[in-house]
C-alpha cells in the first residue's frame, strides 16, 4: 500500500523530482566513470603502479565529492520538502502516523535513487568504455588490448556514496516530517519568506565595501603571490598573508551579492525610463526580495565556479606546459649527472668526523673531472643477485658527450661572480615568482667553458661558437620569467667582470634550443654562463656537476638498451687518485623515461582537473537551479496576479527570463573574475620552466560551462515556464 502511494507520487510529482534525478544521475555516472581508472590505464599503460595510484587517488577524491553532492541532494530536497509539505499534512489529516508519512517519504527517495543508479550505471558503463580512448589520449599511448570491461570495484564505490548520500537526503527528509505540525504543513504554501526591506544607501555601501575588498584582495595576490614562491624562512608569514587574502576575497565576495541587489535596484530607479519600462519594476523588486535567502548562496557558488574553473584550466595549462618543456629539454636517449663535493662540505670538520664515524672515505674536491662512462663500471648490476656483474654502459653508447659545469663562487669566496639577482638589478628587473623558495637568489650562474660548449654544439648537429677574448654567453632552458632576464643583459650590453677580465655578450638572446644539458621533463639549466676556458682557471672555479649525454648504438632492442638500463644496481663510489672522495652519483633520465613521466603526470593533472571541475559546475548548477524554481513556485501568485492584470505571458516569462540569467550569470562573471587574477599568478609561477597559455584550453573549459551551465538553466527555464504556465491557467480556469 504505502509502496505503491510513493509510486503513484514518484510519477505524479515528475517534474519536482526531475532535478534531484538529473543531478544524481550525472553523479553516479562520473563517478562510475573515472573510478574506472584502473582498469582504462591497465589497458594503455605499461608503467608499474601508475593505474593503481589512479585508482587511489580517483577513490579518495570520490568521496570528498560525494560529500558535496551529499549536501547538494539535501538542498535539492528542500525545494521538493516545500513544493509537496501541504500534501504531507493532508496525509496525516486523512489519518496516516507520521511514521506512515516517513515512510513513505523513504520510499520516495529509494525509487528516485535507484532509478538515479540502474540510469548513471549505464550511462557510466558506456562512458567509461568511451573514456579509454580519451585516456589513451591524455596519456600519450596506444591501447593495447581493447575490450568490454565492467568495473566491480567502480561500481562498489560508486553505490557506497550514492547510499551515504540517500541517508543523508533521507535523515534530512524524516526530520522535516517528524518536527512540522499539520497545520504548519497545511498551512505552508500560503506563508511566504518574511522579507526585510534594505536601505538603499546601505545596500549601496555595503555593494561597494564588498568591491573595494575583492580589489585588495586582487592587489594581495598579485604582490604577494602564492606561499610556494616564500623563502623557506618566510614561509609562515606568507602562509598568513595568503590565508587574509582568501579571508578578504570571501568577504568581499559575501558582502559584494549581499548589496548588489539594492544598489542595482538603485541605480535602476534613478534611470526612471528603463526602471518603469514594461516589467521591469517587477522584476526588480523580486530580484531584492531573494537578497535574504541567496546573497551568501551566490557568493559561495561563485567561489565554487573559481576553483572548478581555475582547476579545469590551470591544470590543463600546466599539462600543455609540460609537454611543450619535455620536447625541448630531452636531448638524448640516455643522460647521467655526478655531483661534485663544494669547498665549504670538504673544510668542514664535523662533516668530515660524521663521515668518518659512518665508514665512508674523506671528501676532497675534484682534481679533475670524471669521466662518467669509464666511472659507470664501478656500478654492480643485480648487486644481490647471482648474476651480479659490472653495468657495462660504454657496450650500448654510441655518441656520446660528456659536460663539465663549474661553480661561479672561486673557492674561500662567499659570494658568486655573478648570479641571478645581479643580472636583475642590472637591467633594472624583478626577480621572477618562485625564486624566492629556491636557491637562485643565493646561488650563482654554474660556469661552463667555452670549448666544452662546442663540443656539446657538436653533439647537437649545431653551429659552434666564437667568444674571442672577451665574451660570455648565457644559456638557460627553463622558462620565459627568467630568460627574460638574461635576454635583457645581453641585449643591453651588460659588462661582467669575470677571471679579471672585463666580457662583453657575444649574443643578444639566449639561445634555448641549445641550453638543455640533461634530459629533463621541465628544464633543468637555471643558468650557465659561458666563457673563454682559460679564465675558469684564472676564477678558481671549482668543479659542481658533470653531465653525460649520449645516444644508444643503433640496431639495439629496447632490452638491450632502455630495459638494461633500468636494471637494479648498486652504484659505487666517486674517487680521487688519492682515495678520497670527490663526487656523488646524481640522477639518471632516458628520453623514454622523461617522456613516461611527463605523460603519467599530465594524465594524472587533466583527470583530476576534468573530475573536479565538472562535478563542481554540475553542483553549482543544480544549486542554482533548485533556487530558482523554488523562487518561481513561491513567485508564481504573483505571476497569476500580473496575468489578471493584463499583462501578456510573453512579459511574464520574459521577466522570469531575466531574473534566472542573472542570478546564473553574475556567479558565473564573478568566478570568472576570481580565476583570471588567480591564473595569472599561477601563470607566472609556471613560467620559470615554460611559458603558459590558457587559450588553448579555454575553449575546453568552455565546452564544459556551456553543456553543464547552461544545459541546466535551459531546464530551469523550462521548468520555471511550466510553473508559470501552471499558475496562470488556474486563473483563466477560474
Amino acid at each position: 500500500m504505502l509502496f505503491k502511494l510513493a509510486w503513484g507520487n514518484v510519477r505524479r510529482a515528475g517534474k519536482d523530482y526531475l532535478v534531484y534525478l538529473l543531478t544524481l544521475t550525472l553523479a553516479v555516472t562520473v563517478f562510475y566513470a573515472f573510478n574506472t581508472i584502473s582498469v582504462q590505464a591497465a589497458l594503455v599503460l605499461e608503467e608499474e603502479g601508475l593505474p593503481e595510484l589512479l585508482s587511489s587517488i580517483m577513490s579518495g577524491l570520490t568521496i570528498f565529492l560525494a560529500v558535496v553532492m551529499g549536501f547538494l541532494m539535501v538542498y535539492a530536497n528542500n525545494f521538493i520538502m516545500k513544493r509537496r509539505k501541504k500534501e504531507f499534512g493532508l496525509y496525516q489529516v486523512l489519518g496516516m502516523s507520521r511514521g506512515q508519512v516517513s515512510r513513505v517519504m523513504a520510499l520516495e527517495t529509494a525509487i528516485v535513487s535507484g532509478a538515479a543508479l540502474v540510469l548513471g550505471i549505464v550511462l557510466g558503463v558506456a562512458f567509461s568504455q568511451l573514456m579509454t580512448f580519451f585516456t589513451a589520449s591524455l596519456f600519450k599511448t596506444q591501447i593495447r588490448d581493447f575490450h568490454f570491461f565492467f568495473s566491480i570495484p567502480a561500481l562498489l564505490i560508486t553505490m557506497g556514496c550514492l547510499v551515504a548520500i540517500f541517508l543523508v537526503t533521507l535523515l534530512f527528509n524524516l526530520g522535516v516530517v517528524r518536527r512540522a505540525k499539520v497545520i504548519d504543513l497545511m498551512s505552508a504554501n500560503r506563508k511566504n519568506e518574511a522579507i526585510k526591506t534594505r536601505n538603499p544607501i546601505l545596500s549601496a555601501v555595503i555593494f561597494i565595501l564588498g568591491a573595494i575588498m575583492i580589489g585588495i584582495a586582487y592587489y594581495r595576490l598579485l604582490r604577494d603571490g602564492l606561499p610556494v614562491d616564500a623563502a623557506p624562512s618566510e614561509y609562515g608569514n606568507a602562509l598568513t598573508q595568503f590565508m587574509t587574502t582568501t579571508g578578504i576575497v570571501v568577504v568581499g565576495t559575501i558582502l559584494f551579492f549581499f548589496g548588489f541587489s539594492g544598489f542595482l535596484l538603485k541605480v535602476l530607479q534613478s534611470a526612471r525610463g528603463l526602471y518603469w519600462r514594461g516589467l521591469n519594476m517587477f522584476t526588480m523588486r523580486q530580484l531584492s526580495a531573494k537578497v535574504n535567502t541567496v546573497s551568501f548562496s551566490m557568493a559561495i557558488i561563485s567561489m565554487i565556479l573559481f576553483l572548478a574553473i581555475t582547476s579545469v584550466t590551470g591544470g590543463m595549462s600546466i599539462a600543455n606546459v609540460m609537454n611543450t618543456s619535455v620536447e625541448r629539454c630531452t636531448i638524448a636517449d640516455y643522460s647521467r649527472a655526478i655531483m661534485y663535493y663544494g669547498p665549504e662540505l670538504c673544510n668542514d670538520p664535523e662533516w668530515a668526523a660524521e663521515r668518518a664515524q659512518e665508514g665512508y672515505p674523506v671528501a676532497k674536491l675534484a682534481e679533475e673531472p670524471v669521466d662518467i662512462l669509464a666511472e659507470s663500471a664501478s656500478n654492480t648490476v643485480d648487486p644481490e643477485g647471482k648474476s651480479a656483474r659490472p653495468f657495462d654502459l660504454a657496450s650500448i653508447i654510441d655518441k656520446r658527450v660528456q659536460i663539465d659545469i663549474y661553480d661561479s663562487r672561486p673557492v674561500g669566496a662567499e659570494q658568486p661572480v655573478v648570479s641571478l639577482n645581479d643580472l636583475a638589478d642590472a637591467v633594472d628587473m624583478a626577480m621572477p615568482k618562485g625564486t624566492n623558495s629556491s636557491n637562485s637568489s643565493m646561488m650563482g650562474l654554474a660556469v661552463m667553458k667555452e670549448s666544452m660548449y662546442n663540443t656539446y654544439l657538436d653533439f647537437r648537429g649545431m653551429d659552434r661558437v666564437d667568444l674571442g677574448e672577451d665574451g660570455y654567453l648565457i644559456t638557460s632552458d627553463m622558462g620565459e620569467s627568467v630568460n627574460k632576464i638574461y635576454n635583457a643583459v645581453m641585449d643591453k650590453d651588460v659588462e661582467i667582470e669575470f677571471g679579471g677580465r672585463t666580457l662583453h655578450p657575444a649574443s643578444d638572446h639566449v639561445n634555448e634550443e641549445a641550453s638543455s644539458f640533461f634530459n629533463s621533463p621541465m628544464g633543468s639549466n637555471a643558468g650557465t654562463i659561458v666563457v673563454p676556458d682559460e679564465l675558469v682557471d684564472a676564477q678558481g672555479c671549482p668543479l659542481y656537476q658533470s653531465y653525460l649525454i649520449a645516444d644508444y648504438k643503433p640496431g639495439l632492442s629496447y632490452d638491450e638498451t632502455e630495459g638494461y638500463v633500468r636494471q637494479h644496481r648498486s652504484w659505487g663510489d666517486i674517487l680521487n687518485p688519492d682515495g678520497t672522495e670527490s663526487a656523488l652519483w646524481g640522477m639518471e633520465a632516458t628520453r623514454l623515461q622523461s617522456y613516461e613521466s611527463t605523460n603519467s603526470v599530465n594524465g594524472l593533472i587533466s583527470y583530476l582537473a576534468i573530475y573536479i571541475g565538472f562535478v563542481l559546475v554540475v553542483a553549482c548548477a543544480a544549486i542554482l537551479t533548485i533556487q530558482q524554481l523554488s523562487g518561481v513556485a513561491d513567485a508564481s501568485k504573483n505571476c497569476r496576479i500580473l496575468s489578471e492584470l493584463g499583462t501578456s505571458r510573453y512579459e511574464i516569462m520574459r521577466s522570469v527570463l531575466v531574473q534566472q540569467a542573472i542570478f546564473f550569470a553574475f556567479p558565473l562573471v564573478m568566478g570568472v573574475a576570481h580565476s583570471l587574477v588567480a591564473l595569472q599568478v599561477v601563470i607566472e609561477i609556471v613560467a620559470l620552466f615554460g611559458g603558459m597559455s590558457i587559450g588553448g584550453t579555454v575553449g575546453m573549459t568552455c565546452s564544459i560551462f556551456l553543456l553543464c551551465y547552461g544545459g541546466y538553466f535551459l531546464v530551469t527555464y523550462l521548468m520555471s515556464k511550466g510553473i508559470v504556465s501552471d499558475a496562470i491557467r488556474v486563473r483563466h480556469a477560474h
